[in-house]
């Protein structure tokens, strides 16, 4: 993959700094899967002493949104994307530490090449799975990416 953690953390910094002020980071990205992270702090935490549920979707949407972002670039040619759809289920309060992770690096790459190959705009839904330290599942996401090659 030609993108690093620290190439997205800076790019987090300048181009979406709610996220990075927060504490969403990335951990790690492959040719198939991501992983991200955020701490429960005091400013992005809720009322009922857990993070605040639109700070896990940005860490979440972050986990399959570089693989998206990795793979346009590996193909060398102009492609936008957008989120289209999301859905979310919360299973427990997220305190501590939360990892986001996203093994759907596969289908988006699919979705890639077929926008190239035809022109035409294409979706994908790709999952992210929060875990807090302890391993238990403290949420999931789900990302309905469109691509398109930019003209």
């Amino acid at each position: 993959m030609p993108l690093k953690p620290s190439q997205i953390n800076t790019f987090l910094l300048f181009k979406l700094p709610s996220a990075y002020f927060c504490g969403v980071r990335l951990k790690s990205i492959s040719g198939t899967s991501c992983t991200t992270t955020v701490k429960h702090r005091w400013i992005n935490q809720n009322p009922f002493k857990s993070m605040f549920w639109a700070v896990q979707g940005m860490a979440a949407e972050l986990s399959t949104g570089a693989l998206v972002m990795s793979y346009i670039k590996e193909s060398g040619t102009p492609v936008s994307m957008l989120v289209a759809n999301n859905k979310a289920t919360f299973l427990k309060k997220a305190r501590g530490r939360i990892y986001f992770s996203c093994s759907d690096g596969a289908l988006i790459k699919k979705a890639i090449e077929a926008t190239l190959a035809n022109g035409e705009g294409q979706t994908c839904w790709m999952k992210a799975e929060g875990k807090d330290a302890k391993g238990d599942v403290v949420s999931h996401f789900e990302f309905e990416w469109t691509v398109k090659r930019k003209s």
